[in-house]
C-alpha cells in the first residue's frame, strides 16, 4: 500500500486506469475512485465474455458485482476504513434494464447490515469493458 498525504494505492486491488489513487483521505472521510471488476496484474474481468475484436458480447453481472465488492472491500481495508463505514455509494450500470434485479440482489447480500447510502445510474458504457463501477465514501479514524 502507497498511502502519502492521504492517499491510497492498493497493492491488492487493480491497477488504476488513469492518473488517480485509488483513495484519498480528507478529514475524517475516505474517497474511493470509480472502481471495477477487473483483477489486479491481468487484463482478466470477471464475468467478461469478449468476442476476438476485443467487443463484450456477454457479461455476468452477478460475478462482477461480486469481483467489484471485493475490489472495494481490499481498498477500504488498505486505507485504514472498512466495509462497515462505508457512507455512501454511487453504482454505475452500462445495462440497468437487464441488469438491475440481479444487481440488487447481490447487492443486499453484501450491504445488507451496513445499509450505506445509495445512487444507482445507468451510463453507455464505462472506460473498460465491464458492466458496474463502484465509487464510494467511507468514515475512517
Amino acid at each position: 500500500m502507497s498511502n502519502t498525504e492521504g492517499v491510497t494505492v492498493s497493492q491488492e486491488a487493480p491497477e488504476p486506469v488513469g492518473a488517480y489513487p485509488h483513495a484519498r483521505r480528507a478529514g475524517g472521510l475516505l474517497f474511493l475512485s470509480g472502481i471495477g471488476p477487473r483483477r489486479r496484474g491481468s487484463r482478466e474481468i470477471p464475468g467478461v465474455t469478449l468476442d476476438a475484436a476485443g467487443r463484450v458480447v456477454a457479461h455476468d453481472i452477478e460475478l462482477q458485482c461480486r469481483a467489484v465488492f471485493e475490489n472495494v472491500r481490499l481498498v477500504l481495508e488498505e486505507a485504514g476504513s472498512g466495509w462497515d463505514r462505508l457512507v455512501d455509494v454511487t453504482v454505475f450500470l452500462t445495462d440497468i434494464e437487464r441488469d438491475f434485479a440481479a444487481y440488487n440482489r447481490v447487492y443486499a447480500e453484501y450491504f445488507g447490515e451496513t445499509r450505506p447510502c445509495r445512487t444507482t445510474v445507468g451510463v453507455n458504457r464505462l472506460p473498460t469493458p465491464i458492466a458496474i463501477e463502484l465509487k464510494c465514501i467511507a468514515t475512517i479514524d
